[in-house]
């Protein structure tokens, strides 16, 4: 992906004034007149602007280009670090503290109905895009939010995210009483939204969700009881439901052609091969031409059949139109031969097949035609759709398979079929700023795939699986331990509670 533009130090300009709906001045003259007291009612209610700085923090990586729609005076905007810190907001008494308060970002009084896309240009005249478009707790207050999200898409590119947080409209009645009581500030009249109505919203706006999740069961600090409540208790099912902040994460639907993605793209496949000489030559021969250029990488990992040798030797012969590569890793697993063959790739899309071959090679086109064309970012093999013979899959495995799906689909919030299936693909940048982020989780993978999809799921990646059939050996025999690899997956589940679910 080209580099993005330098942001224009002007760059929004309201269009000509038009005759102001009800709703706009009757939200404009309000926050208007409390301005003054934004503050003071933030920091008497700092729990729960807190709680929502952490959830922006662990959305939006530091150094990111943020543009808040709505920022009030700025604290949220501050949280989350970014590189380029640009806010909107309605109310020119509440930008001007803003900027008194964060004088590093630009603040422009506009509203976000009003924004004119085709004046949001950088000195190269390319349209502005940002990492993260932020609304939090201003759905509430727009007159027309399909507008505002159509005139959202000029400041996207493929890899920008929405995030947008939104009061639960179970807590209506609770939320007004706490007005009476003086707990909450007094509001102007809202629009109170489900999380199928905004979805219903984004994507009638051109926008795909790709991360939802609800939050804080008790609003209010109370000693013991709010940290053990709001961090566990919330995220179990059906009391996740009662949560009052609800949050969905979106990116822009951004479609390619399939004739296009195809001239334009490069793909590697990398095949870590152990005690795999057997599948060698019938892998080359099977793994279809994806893209522009095909490059197939094989990592050998410390065979004891003549793999390596059987390796090179297809490699020396071949006569075919991919490009053949291999290497020896010096490490040991799966995980370790996956980032070497990374390391190596030239592709812009990154492909994972293992050697044993039980996902048919024929299959990556599929793979390859999702994410080039855009209806993914990060693909995921699914072999527990169609059925498979006992002998490619026992009964004992496929049910142990199904229980680690729902276990890291509750943990990571993805709807996942299979998540230890070895065919993966993602675009190289995207693995990139996955393994930038790595240590957020540490190393903990042996496998590679874990590390692969929890860092996809904390950069906010769109996951798509396609559905593959399985298939049985035809050569060797599985390299894995059943009970070491299962208290290892056992491990991997309280690593994603830890540092994803219950943050």
């Amino acid at each position: 992906m080209p580099d993005r533009p330098a942001i224009d130090p002007q760059p929004f300009v309201a269009e000509r004034p038009a005759p102001r709906q009800t709703h706009q001045q009757t939200v404009r003259d309000y926050f208007d007149r409390v301005a003054p007291e934004l503050d003071a009612w933030s920091d008497r209610n700092r729990y729960y602007y807190r709680d929502l700085e952490r959830l922006h923090q662990f959305i939006v990586p530091a150094g990111s280009r943020v543009l808040e729609i709505g920022c009030g005076t700025g604290d949220l905007l501050a949280a989350v670090s970014p590189s380029v810190g640009i806010g909107i907001d309605s109310s020119a008494p509440v930008a001007a503290i803003a900027r008194r308060k964060y004088p590093q970002f630009q603040v422009y009084v506009c509203e976000a109905e009003r924004l004119a896309p085709s004046l949001l240009v950088a000195d190269s005249g390319r349209p502005l895009a940002f990492d993260y478009i932020l609304l939090s707790g201003v759905l509430g207050h727009l007159s027309d939010i399909q507008a505002v999200l159509n005139n959202l898409q000029a400041f996207c590119d493929r890899r920008t995210r929405l995030v947008l947080c939104f009061h639960n409209y179970l807590w209506e009645p609770v939320l007004r009483l706490g007005e009476r009581l003086g707990q909450r500030r007094p509001q102007p009249p809202q629009n109170w939204l489900s999380m199928a109505d905004v979805k219903n919203l984004l994507g009638i706006s051109g926008y795909i969700p790709v991360k939802q999740g609800r939050r804080l069961l008790l609003p209010k600090p109370v000693p013991l009881v709010s940290g053990w409540l709001n961090r566990f208790v919330s995220q179990l099912p059906g009391l996740n439901h009662l949560c009052l902040t609800n949050y969905i994460v979106a990116r822009p639907e951004r479609f390619i052609p399939l004739a296009k993605a195809r001239e334009a793209m490069n793909c590697s496949i990398v095949v870590p091969a152990r005690n795999e000489a057997g599948n060698i030559a019938e892998a080359i021969a099977r793994i279809p031409k994806l893209g522009r250029r095909t490059e197939i990488i094989f990592v050998e990992g410390h065979s004891r059949d003549g793999t390596w040798a059987e390796i090179q030797r297809q490699v020396q012969s071949y006569s075919g139109s991919c490009d053949l590569k291999a290497f020896q890793q010096t490490g040991t697993g799966k995980a370790d031969a996956v980032r070497l063959g990374f390391e190596q790739a030239t592709g812009d899309i990154l492909t994972i097949l293992d050697a044993d071959l039980t996902v048919p090679p024929e299959a990556l086109s599929r793979f390859f035609e999702a994410i080039a064309t855009g209806r993914g970012e990060f693909l995921n093999g699914a072999r527990l759709v169609y059925p498979c013979s006992a002998r490619a899959m026992p009964w004992s495995n496929a049910a142990a398979n199904k229980l680690f799906a729902m276990l890291f689909s509750y943990l990571l919030g993805q709807p996942l079929k299979d998540t230890l299936c070895g065919t993966k693909v993602l675009w190289r940048e995207d693995y990139e700023a996955i393994a930038a982020n790595r240590n957020y989780f540490g190393q903990f993978d042996p496998f590679g795939d874990f590390d692969l999809l929890f860092g996809a799921t904390k950069l906010n990646l769109h996951v798509v699986e396609i559905p593959t059939r399985y298939q049985p050996r035809t050569y060797g025999s599985s390299n894995i331990a059943h009970v070491r690899e299962g208290l290892i997956l056992l491990r991997m589940c309280l690593h994603a509670s830890r540092k994803i679910k219950f943050f």
